[in-house]
């Protein structure tokens, strides 16, 4: 059972208690890498598993659930790997920011083609192709129906799109964020490299701060344990489970911001 926000937190003045679809869930924040979009390829964006993932994201609109994404640029150029090359890091942060927003489109478009109404509000001003990140605005979009796509992460150099994810879906009321990774969730080892590797069913902040568990960057835990924020890490390879993680997230993947760390 994910438990709810605490601390400060007030209760989403759109969550309807006879709301069925997503167990509850009135607005959710799915982080997608920018990885998830090169399909089996090594670089840039498969357009079947652009197709796929946007599919899956209208069955999740279509049952009434808002939604805003916060997407990666690994799959065009990541800011790190590049300072690690001799490039200075703010440049080379402001480069990935970008290639965020390339994402940010590529998948719009993809939405667009599928008849859902979508926007692409970037944190670095780029007015000829997208919309500047204003929250209200953001939030308008949601309540209009509109699947929100954040891009260019917080718009600031040595944050992580895990950051950006953490702070959007705080900044918009977002009860839950939806980590698609390649994993069926979050493991003590590299289960890709470890046969004796242990999937968790739920887990608190403080243990995955405390054992660096690879969910998100520090950063990003602590803003969502600070705001009571829980996470729901599955995985997007298998076709169909976004709607699963959010119709049964405790039986699809591992459930972060729970009162107890157990073993699935």
């Amino acid at each position: 059972m994910i438990v709810p926000r605490s601390g400060g937190y007030k209760p989403n003045p759109l969550m309807s208690d006879t709301t069925s679809s997503g167990g509850g869930y009135k607005r959710i924040l799915l982080k997608l890498s920018g990885e998830a979009l090169m399909g089996d390829g090594k670089y840039g964006i498969q357009p079947s598993t652009l197709t796929r993932i946007a599919s899956e994201v209208k069955d999740v609109h279509d049952a009434g659930i808002e939604i805003g994404i916060v997407i990666g640029g690994g799959n065009i150029f990541r800011g790190v790997a590049g300072s690690t090359e001799g490039m200075d890091r703010a440049n080379a942060d402001y480069m990935g920011m970008l290639a965020t927003v390339i994402n940010a489109m590529a998948l719009q478009d993809a939405l667009e083609k599928q008849g859902v109404h979508t926007r692409v509000l970037s944190a670095i001003k780029m007015e000829q192709v997208c919309e500047p990140y204003i929250r209200r605005r953001a939030v308008r979009h949601l309540e209009k129906g509109r699947v929100v796509i954040f891009g260019a992460g917080t718009g600031n150099p040595y944050f992580t799109t895990d950051t950006a994810a953490s702070l959007r879906a705080m900044e918009i009321n977002a009860q839950v964020i939806f980590k698609a990774t390649k994993v069926d969730g979050v493991y003590d080892k590299d289960p890709k490299k470890d046969a004796t590797a242990r999937r968790y069913k739920t887990l608190t902040y403080m243990d995955v701060l405390k054992h660096g568990l690879n969910v998100m960057d520090s950063t990003a835990i602590s803003l969502c344990k600070d705001n009571g924020l829980p996470i729901v890490v599955f995985d997007l390879t298998q076709r169909g489970n976004i709607k699963r993680a959010v119709f049964n997230a405790s039986e699809v993947g591992t459930v972060v911001g729970a009162s107890e760390t157990a073993w699935a």
